[in-house]
């Protein structure tokens, strides 16, 4: 807490999740294999902190425990482009669908950008392909877009888009990416960006947890453009979420009950996962079936309902996943882990190393 100020009660200071990071620190590219990513446990109740192999998961998990898992599958929904009615390049950014063919997209830059303008895409062999065309304002910071002539979005974005990196890893996409920046059960597509706290999975982990009696469950969460925006201010509390879209399927439901019932630990893979299930049991005070969308902001004094463990990857500081994780582990508890694993070497962020918390 900052030292020499009252801070009111319903304030949480951004200020107060904060941490140095070297720049080494910051991987730019995946573990290979990915289950060679290192593993950090941490016990929430004794501070104990363990240092592990992410393919060892499964000797730190226990038997009936029920692994949730967000099988989503990151588009590649990153369009470079030239305006042409000025010459200027431009990305846009698919996030989601709307109807009748419409986009919710994020143009950078995107002030200068009209109503009604066209945007060629910039690669080469798309000179036939579709334009876009610039729509009005939608949600904060988003446009409306179609292409013209009319065209299948999917299509077009696998044909031609560019796997949508998060910025701090600061180098182009090459086609590796393309598979490195899925997880190995993603399945739906939607995403912009991907459940990284899945990207260490491999079949061989999945079998080792499925032998040592660990269930496996999936749900789906299409991670959306938020998870770029960064907290502004310094009250926590001022900031939104956007909301985002989630599938819970029957199958997963049942089996999230059962062991809820049966008092087995419930742990998540990831925070998009956890913020699908906590949304869940706290509007229906179960595990529910279906389609919906959650913009549920999880922060420090947040009553965890569903989840029991957490496995997600290192944040960024003064992130919402950061005050995420540490509503769930608390402050302290987080930066001691986050010192200890920057001291040992461990490399963080979307495609670094994990932690698990118990």
């Amino acid at each position: 807490m900052t030292i020499g100020k009252t801070v009111p009660d319903d304030e949480i200071l951004v200020a107060d999740y904060d941490f140095d990071l070297p720049a080494d620190r910051i991987a730019r590219e995946p573990a290979r294999p990915r289950d060679a990513a290192r593993l950090l446990i941490v016990e929430r109740s004794t501070r104990r902190k363990t240092d592990a192999s992410f393919r060892r998961l499964a000797d730190h998990l226990a038997r009936g425990d029920l692994l949730v898992v967000n099988n989503t599958r990151v588009l590649a929904a990153r369009i470079l482009g030239t305006l042409q009615r000025t010459g200027r390049r431009v990305e846009v950014l698919f996030v989601h669908p709307l109807a009748e063919g419409a986009w919710a997209a994020m143009l950078r830059p995107g002030r200068r950008v009209r109503e009604g303008d066209r945007v060629a895409i910039a690669v080469p062999g798309a000179a036939d392909g579709p334009d876009v065309r610039i729509g009005g304002w939608g949600a904060p910071g988003l446009r409306t877009v179609t292409l013209e002539p009319p065209a299948d979005v999917y299509a077009m974005l696998d044909r031609y888009g560019h796997v949508p990196l998060p910025p701090y890893i600061d180098r182009p996409d090459h086609p590796a990416d393309r598979d490195d920046y899925q997880t190995v059960y993603a399945r739906i597509p939607g995403a912009v960006a991907a459940p990284t706290a899945g990207l260490h999975f491999t079949p061989r982990v999945l079998a080792r947890l499925r032998r040592r009696g660990v269930e496996v469950a999936e749900l789906t969460l299409h991670v959306g453009a938020g998870t770029f925006t960064p907290v502004r201010g310094p009250n926590a509390r001022d900031h939104r979420l956007q909301a985002e879209r989630f599938d819970i399927p029957p199958a997963t439901a049942a089996a999230l009950n059962r062991a809820r019932d049966e008092k087995r630990r419930i742990v998540a893979v990831g925070t998009t996962t956890t913020r699908t299930l906590e949304h869940v049991v706290e509007r229906h005070g179960r595990f529910v079936a279906g389609e919906g969308e959650t913009d549920l902001y999880i922060l420090p004094g947040h009553r965890f309902r569903a989840v029991g463990g957490l496995l997600t990857n290192f944040h960024l500081p003064r992130s919402t996943l950061m005050l995420l994780v540490s509503a769930f582990a608390g402050r302290e508890r987080v930066l001691e882990a986050y010192a200890h694993a920057i001291e040992r070497g461990y490399r963080f962020y979307s495609y670094g190393d994990a932690t698990l918390f118990l």
